[in-house]
């Protein structure tokens, strides 16, 4: 296996063509083929499938993908630091559940390593796949959170996938509702002050049980239940439909406006709300860059006393 064999390997995925990955990498098609299935056949693998519609990721060849960019990635980085040689690209990618600083974070790295080139990719996505997009190395780093509920299950999930989650912070239950609901301007409210309001929740999926649920107190039966699947169509309805949804109680006004309030909810619960790595591979350059500054809008909540670690 050599560095320019996986260098063919991303090219095809990428380009998802052997014929535009051959002209991306400067040299003849069959020579590419030829390449790629003699690196199949010594790890004993089938990376590529060829269909009618052009070329498939094995199941096989996702989990290879994952390690052979970890491995470009990290070459690409010792050459720059040692023998100056910028890269093509910088590539960074980070799944997440619906927080706003992991947004925040984002936006840090994108003006920091965004001048020149670049491929960067961040995945607002249901709780399973965030687990399996950074055990597969699709993205460095992921974003969720445990609490007394769910603890025991992501626990067993976060080994068997060979992760490592780090709290951030401990952060205490909230709702978030528009300015026009009737519920604005109280201090904090009681679970039986919802009753009446649609309740909104992010879809899961398949793995649509309450353990991997984004929502705290997700098992609690309501008369009133809406599932979304992004932030955009949950946030309009909190606003259209005076509906309500459960988090952390971090938003950002500058990303998200003036028209989403949050407000404590008074449950005896937490979310411990944390970042999740691969234990065999360290975070580079841009992922320890995004984790840092994971650290800093953590702070930065907890000075306003939303985040004020509740245990």
């Amino acid at each position: 296996m050599t560095l320019t064999q996986l260098r063919y390997v991303l090219a095809v995925a990428e380009e998802g063509s052997f014929s535009e990955a051959a002209r991306k990498v400067f040299i003849s098609q069959p020579s590419l083929t030829v390449s790629i299935k003699e690196l199949e056949q010594e790890l004993g693998i089938v990376i590529f499938t060829r269909t009618n519609k052009g070329v498939r990721i094995s199941s096989e060849g996702d989990s290879f993908l994952g390690y052979a960019r970890q491995v470009v990635e990290q070459v690409s980085l010792l050459e720059e630091r040692y023998h100056g040689k910028r890269s093509g690209k910088q590539s960074f990618s980070v799944s997440s559940q619906h927080f706003s600083f992991a947004v925040e974070a984002f936006v840090d790295l994108v003006k920091k390593f965004g001048q020149n080139r670049y491929d960067f990719t961040i995945r607002e996505t249901q709780t399973y796949e965030i687990l399996e997009d950074v055990a597969k190395l699709r993205s460095e780093v992921g974003l969720l959170y445990l609490n007394r509920y769910n603890e025991a299950v992501l626990s067993k999930a976060l080994s068997q996938h060979s992760l490592e989650f780090h709290s951030l912070c401990i952060a205490r239950p909230h709702v978030f509702i528009g300015t026009d609901s009737p519920l604005a301007g109280r201090d904090s409210v009681h679970l039986s002050d919802l009753a009446d309001f649609p309740y909104l929740s992010f879809e899961q999926g398949e793995h649509n049980s309450f353990f991997f649920s984004e929502e705290l107190l997700s098992e609690i039966e309501r008369r009133k239940n809406i599932r979304v699947r992004d932030r955009a169509t949950l946030f309009n309805l909190l606003r259209g439909i005076n509906g309500y949804t459960i988090s952390s109680g971090m938003i950002s006004s500058a990303l998200n406006g003036d028209d989403i309030l949050s407000i404590p909810l008074d449950v005896d619960d937490y979310m411990d709300i944390g970042y999740i790595v691969h234990k065999r591979i360290d975070p580079g350059a841009l992922g320890r860059f995004y984790i840092d500054s994971l650290h800093i809008h953590i702070e930065r909540y907890r000075a306003l006393g939303i985040v004020k670690d509740y245990s």
